[in-house]
């Protein structure tokens, strides 16, 4: 699929697998685009939030994805997410948000609009998308996919620890809570659940640094990248 262009890398897992940061590392490091999907429903949920519009009110939602823009910019060698040009990137990450992204996320309409807008920033290659739907959904084609995990007592004092650097306290119990019910939420729902595709690499994160996943993904994108192309 690579061709001569760059190659499309898929980075599926759930909720603080280490799959944002390590995309964006290894986007970094190929020089490639990185584009968190998750951020990208968060900043609708966050949207939707402060418009007090209700997933049932059809009308409404429908105009506001149809009138929303969602974008990223890099700023500081970092992933800036832009709403409607305006820099929410701390804002999506606020425990309100966390619990509405769940059921907005699982919207058909909010899919499928956000699915399009991710295909038209992959499609020409160089890029390395993360979510839960890339290698299954949005590029079932991917050059390379890897399905992020780890138990979820890591994955909360990794989401803790992010938290309290942003200034929001809550105890491991409660996040742990909530990273247990985001992921029923996302492997249960009906459009585009959590799985893991059938060709992708697995890769167990709890015991693992950032520089470890980096270097494994890294690993695999490059051995692609060196294989000839056959007619």
């Amino acid at each position: 699929m690579a061709g001569t262009r760059g190659l499309v890398i898929a980075v599926d897992g759930p909720a603080s697998s280490g799959k944002s940061t390590t995309a964006r590392l290894v986007a970094q490091r190929l020089g490639y685009m990185h584009v968190d999907t998750g951020a990208m429903y968060r900043a609708v949920a966050l949207k939707m939030l402060r418009d007090g519009i209700e997933l049932t009110d059809n009308d409404r939602v429908m105009k506001l994805l149809r009138s929303t823009e969602v974008s990223q910019i890099e700023k500081d060698s970092q992933a800036r997410i832009l709403l409607d040009g305006e820099d929410v990137t701390d804002e999506i990450r606020s425990p309100e948000v966390s619990l509405w992204v769940g059921p907005v996320s699982e919207d058909y309409r909010v899919r499928e609009h956000l699915v399009e807008w991710q295909r038209r920033l992959g499609r020409q290659g160089g890029v390395v998308l993360d979510g839960r739907d890339i290698g299954t959904v949005v590029f079932p084609d991917a050059d390379l996919k890897i399905f992020m995990k780890a138990d979820v007592r890591t994955r909360a004092k990794r989401r803790r620890k992010e938290m309290m650097g942003r200034g929001i306290v809550q105890t491991l119990e409660e996040v742990e809570s909530a990273i247990e019910t985001r992921d029923t939420r996302d492997s249960s729902r009906e459009h585009s659940p959590l799985r893991k595709a059938d060709d992708a690499i697995e890769l167990d994160t709890t015991h693992l640094t950032i520089g470890d996943q980096v270097q494994r993904v890294l690993e695999l994108a490059k051995k692609i990248l060196a294989t000839p192309l056959t007619e």
